[in-house]
């Protein structure tokens, strides 16, 4: 990528409506050809994978691979069922063998994202990743090279690309309908409590292959309670609520906005409030990215609306919504344009993009990048935006209510959400003095070489990558 900016590789590899040249290792599709797809990783979401794609015509599931043999088991007992056939692999370098699969579906842990798509992507097979892309920026642009290079299809799993009442949406904003964009504001409320705090290393599952598991991540003994899911919230694996979730609308507001670049400016507050046990992330987070002329707000809270209570926080002017879209004459909220009195002016259906696995399989089908609803390039973005409000959130240290007001001030669209953050915090009891606020600093990112300058550079491009351990190693050259 020498004497060639992010910028002008982006340009250069949108050339998508143009049909892509076979990889050598690539088996020439027909128009009846069923497409043959492998599931790499399924305990929940790429169980529910091996469903959907199964249910596509000219489709077919032909293998399967997990590093723990009880999922396997518990899949090709389906499999059974239907008298259907399935081969099984543990270790996902012996099914990129396989000639026989034309596309790997990847529901693994966030940290095996990167390294399956850039792996498959070599061995020639298009690749359905889910979100979030990447664990981290750099692998994320790893990924949207290997898809070039070796003219491989990948779609990214935010699946809300798919669906056409957003579109029409987001259609009818940038038409002015509503007058222009003032800023974007995304949330994610869910109840999740504590994962619990283990006193010392816990014992693998025996089904499991925990090299395998690891992967790329540092060789480390397991200090969590459950060695799945609950990585999410544990650095070396998972990226938090704002990439597990928060992904998608984040992923939305770049989308009606028009962004085709990074954030020149980030910063995120929060911290991991009442809970003493083994997560590392927030759960409760703000992050700001600064884009001219409007920004995106990011809100995550994961403790319900007062002590005692079941039942999470309303939104935006007390409607329950992910996604709001702030402009001159009105708003766009859970599938209804609003003007300012919140009297509806147009309702949108939105249906959550069922359609998206659909898509990537016409996109495999007819070899334009153009046909997919989510390129890579686009999940590496949005990804990589959520990775940035991590970068800052690690990067911060405890802090005051007056010190966070100053650090802001900068932000006009900002203040309300610090408010709304506090209020949340004092109807929980939260004691700031057990369990205190963080704020992050302001960082500044060059988004052609999408690496962070000026004051904490050296820090927070330190987080741009990582160190993989052999050989499970995401190549510098793809």
């Amino acid at each position: 990528m020498k004497g060639l900016t992010r910028r002008a590789f982006t340009k250069s590899s949108l050339a998508g409506g143009v049909a892509l040249a076979l990889s050598p290792y690539s088996r020439v599709l027909g128009a009846n050809d069923d497409i043959r797809v492998a599931v790499v990783g399924f305990k929940s979401q790429g169980s529910n994978h091996i469903k959907y794609f199964s249910k596509i015509p000219g489709v077919r599931v032909v293998a399967l691979c997990d590093a723990d043999r009880q999922f396997i088991d518990r899949e090709v007992k389906g499999f059974k069922e239907r008298n259907e056939k399935v081969d099984t692999y543990i270790d996902v370098r012996k099914l990129l063998e396989d000639k026989n699969i034309d596309a790997i579906i990847t529901a693994t842990p966030n940290h095996w994202h990167s390294l399956v798509t850039v792996w498959a992507c070599q061995a020639g097979k298009d690749v359905y990743v889910e979100k979030p892309v990447s664990h981290n920026i750099w692998e994320g642009r790893k990924m949207v090279e290997a898809a070039r290079k070796y003219n491989r299809i990948v779609q990214t799993g935010t699946q809300r690309r798919s669906d056409e009442g957003i579109a029409a949406a987001f259609e009818y904003i940038k038409q002015g309908k509503l007058g222009r964009i003032l800023c974007t504001r995304c949330y994610y409320y869910s109840p999740r409590g504590p994962i619990g705090k283990v006193d010392g290393p816990q014992s693998i599952p025996e089904t499991v292959n925990y090299d395998l598991w690891t992967g790329p991540a540092p060789m480390a003994p397991l200090m969590r309670k459950r060695l799945h899911y609950d990585w999410h919230w544990q650095w070396p694996y998972g990226n938090g609520d704002l990439g597990n979730n928060g992904i998608h609308f984040m992923d939305l507001c770049r989308w009606v906005l028009g962004y085709s670049h990074l954030a020149p400016r980030v910063i995120s507050f929060g911290g991991k409030f009442l809970w003493d046990d083994d997560r590392q992330t927030p759960n409760t987070q703000v992050a700001f990215y600064d884009y001219k002329p409007a920004p995106i707000i990011f809100e995550m809270r994961n403790l319900p609306r007062k002590k005692g209570d079941s039942a999470m926080d309303a939104t935006y002017r007390r409607i329950r919504t992910y996604m709001v879209i702030e402009c001159e004459g009105g708003y766009y909220a859970g599938g209804w344009a609003y003007d300012y009195d919140d009297k509806k002016i147009r309702q949108f259906k939105v249906s959550g993009g069922g359609s998206h696995h659909a898509n990537f399989i016409k996109a495999v089908r007819s070899r334009k990048v153009s046909d997919l609803n989510a390129d890579i390039l686009q999940g590496h973005l949005s990804t990589a935006l959520c990775h940035m409000g991590n970068i800052s959130y690690r990067l911060g240290q405890t802090a005051s209510r007056d010190e966070i007001t100053e650090s802001i001030k900068s932000a006009k669209e900002l203040p309300d959400s610090f408010e709304s953050f506090q209020e949340h915090l004092l109807q929980n009891v939260v004691d700031v003095q057990q369990t205190p606020r963080i704020l992050g600093p302001w960082l500044t990112m060059d988004s052609d070489r999408e690496r962070f300058t000026g004051e904490l550079s050296d820090r927070a491009n330190e987080h741009l990558s990582r160190d993989y351990r052999e050989p499970f190693v995401v190549p510098e050259q793809v």
